[in-house]
């Protein structure tokens, strides 16, 4: 375990000793690949989970006794 948080810590003060364009660049290179991958599978998870439920129907945007 001590293995991984001083690797860790030297990372963090890699990325924090370079210049602010090169750590944004960095950061959205992995955040934002992570961020959709992470919200896919939440969109995935909820659509098995709404399928399993019976409310993967999309509801009819009409009122129900035909008014407007």
């Amino acid at each position: 375990m001590t293995q991984i948080a001083s690797w860790w810590d030297g990372l963090e003060l890699w990325v924090i000793g370079l210049p602010f364009i090169p750590q944004l660049i960095l950061v959205m290179a992995v955040l934002m690949p992570l961020a959709i991958g992470i919200a896919s599978g939440i969109d995935l998870l909820l659509a098995r989970i709404f399928v399993l439920l019976g409310r993967d129907s999309v509801a009819d945007a009409t009122p129900a006794d035909g008014a407007r």
